[in-house]
């Protein structure tokens, strides 16, 4: 416990000085975007924390404990998708003249409607994402403590917000590529002992429960759920407003490209190791244990006292890491797509609002935090949301030359209604499928949209 304490202490006595050698953030364009100029190592670095946050370390080994290898194809389909948007949108994004986040993109293609409406829709998304983030974050200060859950969740807001708030982007994605090195090192490390040192059997005792699990998994998972978590994890994050951020922040087209792929192939390594982690922790871990605690209780276990508390300081950190970003793109958002189209047009004005937006997004996603059932759970909640609200309109609109504003109005508002009502079973049950109708109505509510546009529009010219 002492040790544990001293080691978290420390760390976060080390991010403050990290975080405070990245600057205080004095004009508004290096708040937002750290003035376009973030280099491959910093784009590469900052994705790649965010990929291996609390949903891809806790939440994956606590689903290969319980599943098997089926959650590594499903991971993959993540893999996937970042590599796409390297290849064919990230570049097309940064082309873009004068966009400093996804709702720029919206009111260059769409108009000022569309943006305020992107804007209210992402700023909602990065609100409860940053709540599953403060929520992993809570599980890990609550292990090392034993604090009440709000009193944790409290804590890692106010120590993300302290200086993501003060130094914006260019601090965010400094301490995101510390905390990257740290973590992107340990948890291999711990693999690799496990195998060596904890599994009686060796690989072969690693293949036999790697199958047993995996059957078990597709077994108890039906095929409607399978094809629904795979479209989730294939859409649900597909530029989130930290990742169009950081496409947006890059030096050049280039760097924002090879950025995503790089990023992409090395979630995909990523979500191995972690697999591969829960399947060796289910000799170890009781029966009953909740699925965010299945990392702890390995290493508990298994590990000297010191690597256990070097682990808990590696999971602060990468939720933390996860969790800046977060709170740094909600904030500017908020600030460029609401309120600026309204007040605050000044970049000193804009400067101000973004620091008390940090806040104000932080304090609300910790109340939320409360609720969140588990990380993987929360997650899939924001992907089908974000994905039909968001994706139709942004795909449609970067590659059509000349997008109808209202297809867009249309395929927001029912892409973020329609998953809406169908998680709160208002219309008829349904599980991580809620995601495949949603998408189905936002694409029809986009193909309408354009129709009665082009009809309006011929309409008047008659």
């Amino acid at each position: 416990m002492v040790l544990s304490t001293v080691f978290v202490v420390g760390y976060v006595i080390v991010l403050i000085v990290v975080a405070a050698r990245a600057r205080t953030a004095r004009e508004y364009e290096d708040f937002s975007v750290a003035r376009r100029a973030l280099p491959l190592s910093l784009i590469f670095g900052s994705l790649c924390a965010t990929y291996v946050g609390p949903a891809f370390s806790i939440g994956f080994v606590g689903r290969g404990c319980r599943s098997g290898l089926l959650f590594l194809l499903i991971g993959l389909a993540y893999s996937l998708q970042n590599i796409l948007v390297g290849w064919l949108v990230a570049p097309r994004l940064r082309e873009l003249k004068g966009c400093c986040t996804l709702g720029d993109v919206f009111g260059q293609k769409y108009g000022p409607r569309c943006q305020v409406l992107a804007g209210i829709i992402s700023v909602l998304l990065c609100t409860l994402f940053s709540a599953v983030m403060i929520s992993a974050g809570g599980v890990v200060l609550n292990d090392i403590f034993g604090l009440p859950r709000w009193l944790s969740v409290t804590a890692v807001a106010i120590v993300t917000t302290s200086y993501t708030a003060f130094g914006g982007l260019r601090a965010s994605v400094i301490t995101d590529a510390y905390h990257f090195a740290l973590f992107a090192l340990l948890l291999p490390g711990i693999l690799l002992y496990e195998l060596l040192f904890h599994l009686d059997g060796g690989l072969t005792a690693f293949y036999q429960q790697a199958v047993a699990a995996t059957t078990y998994g597709f077994e108890t998972t039906p095929l409607l759920e399978i094809v629904g978590f795979v479209t989730a994890f294939f859409l649900g994050e597909t530029l989130i407003p930290p990742y169009a951020n950081l496409a947006l922040a890059s030096k050049t087209t280039v760097v924002s490209r090879n950025g995503f792929v790089l990023a992409g192939l090395f979630s995909a390594l990523w979500f191995t190791v972690m697999i591969a982690l829960g399947i060796v922790a289910k000799p170890f871990v009781p029966a009953g244990t909740g699925e965010d605690y299945v990392l702890l209780t390995l290493v508990k276990a298994t590990m000297p006292h010191a690597a256990y508390a070097l682990l808990l300081v590696s999971l602060v950190s990468i939720v933390l890491s996860s969790l800046d970003s977060l709170l740094n793109a909600g904030a500017v958002v908020f600030t460029q797509d609401i309120l600026r189209r309204f007040t605050a047009r000044q970049d000193s004005a804009a400067l101000i609002a973004g620091r008390y937006s940090t806040v104000a997004i932080a304090a609300v996603a910790a109340g939320i935090a409360a609720f969140v059932p588990s990380v993987i759970e929360g997650l899939l909640v924001c992907y089908k949301i974000w994905a039909p609200a968001i994706l139709p309109a942004l795909i449609f609109g970067l590659w059509l030359r000349k997008p109808r504003p209202l297809a867009g109005i249309l395929s927001m508002t029912v892409g973020t209604v329609v998953p809406i009502l169908l998680q709160l079973e208002m219309i008829f049950p349904t599980d991580v499928g809620a995601v495949l109708p949603a998408l189905v109505c936002s694409l029809a509510a986009y193909a309408v949209g354009h129709c009665l546009h082009g009809l309006f529009q011929g309409g008047s010219n008659r």
